[in-house]
């Protein structure tokens, strides 16, 4: 999985997040109290689910910001049973209070991170799957978090909408995951950029084309691929 190199201060990063959860609030607040209990894109999940985790991942990495401060192990989560029960019982809120909490969460993410001292970003710390990370990878998984999920709430904002940064980064990390599972190989190929890769060992039987962000879309499950050109295999889910 590509990370940030612990040296480097991921000030860009922090800047990146802050516009991708204001692009999020602004989609959050046209939403209705019926658009809240309504499907989102992820399976079993409505959009309530989705804006519910959104709050409580912000919170989440705001653990880890507090450990790569202090030193004092602070998990991501208390215990997967936890994590999964908050966001059940936040789904069906009304609006309101869904975006206030949306708002709170993301505000205390930004206060902590913007005032991270340098020597912080270089700790060390653990994901809730138990993967060891510098800190300064954090800014980074909440920019996944927001920009993802805000196409999962399936209203307005799509994959097209992902900024170029955004893609092509993700593309990279995704085709990296993602080829250690691929057993019978395949190329994707940009069709708008120079992004050529094959997954999976060996010589690839066939290529996939389209659109760096149709492409990101259907390696990470958000699109069933009708964008795409070439034979889509079934692929192993992503994160």
């Amino acid at each position: 999985m590509t990370t940030d190199t612990p040296d480097v201060l991921p000030l860009a990063l922090l800047d990146q997040v802050a516009t991708a959860t204001t692009r999020l609030l602004d989609t959050a607040r046209t939403l209705t109290d019926a658009d809240v209990i309504a499907p989102s894109l992820l399976p079993g999940w409505t959009r309530g689910h989705v804006l519910a985790h959104l709050s409580r991942n912000a919170d989440s990495l705001v653990n880890l910001l507090i450990w790569a401060r202090t030193g004092i192990e602070t998990p991501q989560y208390a215990s997967p049973f936890l994590r999964d029960f908050d966001i059940d019982a936040g789904a069906p809120r009304p609006l309101t209070e869904q975006v206030i909490d949306l708002e709170a969460s993301a505000a205390r993410w930004s206060a902590l991170a913007t005032t991270a001292p340098p020597q912080s970003w270089r700790a060390t710390v653990r994901t809730r799957a138990g993967r060891a990370i510098p800190a300064a990878e954090v800014p980074w998984m909440r920019l996944l978090e927001v920009e993802i999920h805000h196409v999962d709430l399936n209203s307005t904002y799509t994959p097209a909408g992902w900024p170029t940064p955004f893609v092509h980064r993700t593309l990279t990390q995704a085709t990296t995951d993602l080829g250690r599972s691929i057993r019978s190989p395949f190329t994707i190929r940009a069709t708008d950029t120079d992004f050529t890769t094959t997954l999976g060992p060996g010589t690839p039987t066939h290529t996939i084309e389209g659109p760096t962000p149709a492409l990101l879309a259907w390696l990470i499950g958000r699109s069933p691929g009708t964008d795409l050109t070439g034979d889509l295999p079934n692929l192993p889910a992503w994160r």
